[in-house]
């Protein structure tokens, strides 16, 4: 009991001390609240013109939960990138230094990165406000909404947190998750419909965890046509059920690998 509480005190000190990083470098900020704003921009004024949602759907509605998830997924990145940034500058080392918990480092840069997407959400709904998104839902399904895409964010994050342990650089991090998050944003549901994939890709756009991620999170804001037919597999048929599977097997699967890899890098 000593332990877990030990743990969670130095992981409220990690998260702090990586939240005062907005205080001190507020250029991340600015990134933060330009980037939902500029794909939401672009979509709906520059692509929305061209992409039929169908079913009598609104391009603009159909369009923001997609963005969404694709923000909170790329938020995920921060947490590589931090973890990568610590290590190169030997902040790990010094850490590695102090009496703390081995784990409190990365629940505390995942925690706080819960931060981040919490701003980017709230800068990205204003934004879809203002270009004719609303939540047609009723306030506890637009909450659940909100939860889940933060816990697949947090989810995301524990897989970029393994990245960043494992890669020399900053630099590498970033290219490693643009060459991985790009097909599974833009090889889904998240812009564009299901049924407007070629065969081949349109059985992966079903499994994909962010098609699901995309259509859990427009039955929840009511952004969806209840007399349009939803693909017939069970991924999409059950969105919220398969969006938690997956946050279920990503963090079984890369928190033991992400501290296990934290263990051997301050061997």
């Amino acid at each position: 009991m000593m332990t877990l509480t030990r743990t969670f005190s130095d992981s409220a000190v990690i998260a702090k001390r990586n939240l005062i990083k907005i205080k001190r470098v507020p250029e991340v900020l600015v990134f933060i609240m330009i980037s939902p704003i500029m794909f939401v921009l672009l979509f709906a004024f520059v692509f929305g013109g061209a992409i039929d949602p169908g079913a009598g759907v609104n391009y603009r509605e159909f369009l923001i939960g997609g963005i969404f998830v694709q923000t909170v997924v790329f938020g995920a990145t921060f947490t590589g990138a931090g973890l990568a940034e610590d290590m190169q500058k030997g902040i790990i080392d010094r850490f590695r230094s102090l009496p703390m918990s081995r784990s409190a480092v990365l629940i505390g840069r995942t925690v706080s990165d819960i931060v981040y997407n919490v701003l980017s959400i709230i800068i990205m709904a204003l934004t879809g406000l203002l270009v004719g998104w609303r939540i047609r839902s009723s306030v506890l399904d637009a909450i659940a909404g909100f939860a889940l895409l933060l816990l697949f964010a947090y989810a995301f994050s524990w897989i970029m947190a393994w990245v960043g342990l494992i890669v020399p650089s900053v630099d590498v991090i970033n290219n490693a998750s643009f060459i991985v998050i790009m097909p599974l944003t833009f090889i889904s549901n998240a812009f564009v419909p299901v049924e407007s994939f070629p065969a081949g890709l349109k059985t992966f756009v079903e499994w994909n965890p962010v098609s699901a991620a995309t259509q859990a999170v427009r039955e929840l804001f009511g952004n969806t046509n209840p007399a349009a037919a939803v693909p017939d597999v069970w991924s999409l048929q059950n969105p919220i059920a398969y969006t938690l599977i997956w946050v279920v097997i990503i963090l079984a699967i890369f928190m033991p690998l992400s501290i296990r890899q934290y263990k051997r890098t301050n061997r």
